[in-house]
C-alpha cells in the first residue's frame, strides 16, 4: 500500500496559535496594507512637521524670489515668474518628502533595532517594496496638492495637460521613494542620511531648472542638466500648468519611467537580499 500523504499546508491547517503559512505566489494584503498604513500614520501624526512646514518653506522661497524677480523680464513669453516657478517649487515639494518618508522611516527601523517586525511577518521583498513606496508617494503627493493649493491665491495658475501633472507626479513621488528606501538601507546613521541629502538630492534639485531656464547656462553645466532626472520631473510637470517645456516631452517620459522602474527593481533586490536590514 501507498504510504499516506501529508495534506498540503492551507490556511485552515495552520496550528492554533501559530503564524499562518504562506501561499506561494499568494499577495499578502493584510501584511501589504498593514504596512502601507504604519508609514502613512507615521507622517501624519507630527503634521505639523511633515506637511505644514514644507508649505511655509515653500512660501518663503516663493515671496523671495518672485519679489526679488518682480519687473523682471519674464523668462518664457506670456509666463510671469511667478507662474514660471510656481509648478517647481510645489515639484520640489514631492520630490523632498516622498525621499525624506522612506529614508527616515527604515534608518529609524534599523536604530531602533525594531527590523525584525517587518522581517518577522510573512511580507515578501515585492510587499515590502510597495508598502515603503506607496507610503513615501503618498506623503510626496500630499504635501504637493497642499502646497499647490497654498500657493495659488498669489499665483493662480490653470492645467493646461492634466495627463502630465498626473504622471509626472506620479512618477517624482515614487522615484524619490525608491531613492530614499535605498538610502535608508545603505545609512547606519542619520549623519549618513544628511550626507545623501546634501550632497546628491538638495543639489539635484536647485539645479534642475526650478528658478531659471537651463538655456541660460553656461556650458558644461547647460548640457549636464540634461543628464539630471529632475530636470525631466520639474519641466513635465511645469508643462502641465503653462502647457510650455524646455525639453523634449517624450525623453522625459521615457526616462523618468525608465528611471522609476530601474530604481524599484534595485530596491526590491535590496529586500530580497535583506542588506543591511539583517545585520
Amino acid at each position: 500500500m501507498n504510504a499516506p500523504t501529508s495534506p498540503p499546508l492551507s490556511h485552515a491547517a495552520a496550528p492554533e496559535g501559530l503564524p499562518l503559512p504562506r501561499v506561494y505566489g499568494a499577495v499578502n494584503w493584510v501584511g501589504l496594507q498593514t504596512l502601507y498604513l504604519k508609514e502613512v500614520r507615521r507622517f501624519w501624526k507630527v503634521g505639523m512637521q511633515t506637511v505644514a512646514a514644507p508649505v511655509v518653506t515653500t512660501l518663503l522661497y516663493m515671496m523671495i524670489f518672485v519679489v526679488a524677480m518682480n519687473g523682471s523680464t519674464p523668462l518664457l513669453e506670456g509666463v510671469s515668474y511667478a507662474r514660471f516657478v510656481t509648478p517647481g517649487l510645489v515639484m520640489m515639494t514631492v520630490l523632498n518628502n516622498a525621499f525624506a518618508n522612506s529614508s527616515s522611516s527604515l534608518i529609524q527601523i534599523k536604530l531602533m533595532g525594531t527590523a525584525p517586525d517587518i522581517l518577522t511577518p510573512p511580507l515578501s521583498p515585492l510587499e515590502m517594496l510597495a508598502g515603503f513606496g506607496l507610503g513615501a508617494a503618498t506623503r510626496g503627493i500630499l504635501v504637493g496638492v497642499v502646497t499647490a493649493a497654498a500657493v495659488w491665491p498669489f499665483a493662480p495658475f490653470p492645467v493646461a495637460a492634466p495627463w502630465a501633472v498626473a504622471y509626472y507626479g506620479l512618477c517624482a513621488a515614487l522615484m524619490m521613494g525608491f531613492v530614499g528606501i535605498a538610502a535608508g538601507l545603505w545609512s547606519q546613521k542619520f549623519d549618513h542620511l544628511a550626507a545623501v541629502t546634501n550632497f546628491i538630492v538638495m543639489p539635484m534639485t536647485f539645479l534642475s531648472g526650478t528658478f531659471y531656464l537651463i538655456e541660460r547656462l553656461p556650458e558644461p553645466f547647460r548640457s549636464a542638466t540634461k543628464f539630471n532626472p529632475f530636470f525631466y520631473l520639474i519641466d513635465g510637470f511645469r508643462y502641465g500648468f503653462i502647457g510650455q517645456s524646455e525639453g523634449s516631452l517624450a525623453v522625459g517620459v521615457a526616462a523618468t519611467g525608465l528611471i522609476t522602474v530601474a530604481l524599484g527593481a534595485w530596491c526590491w533586490s535590496l529586500f530580497r537580499s535583506g542588506w543591511r536590514l539583517q545585520s
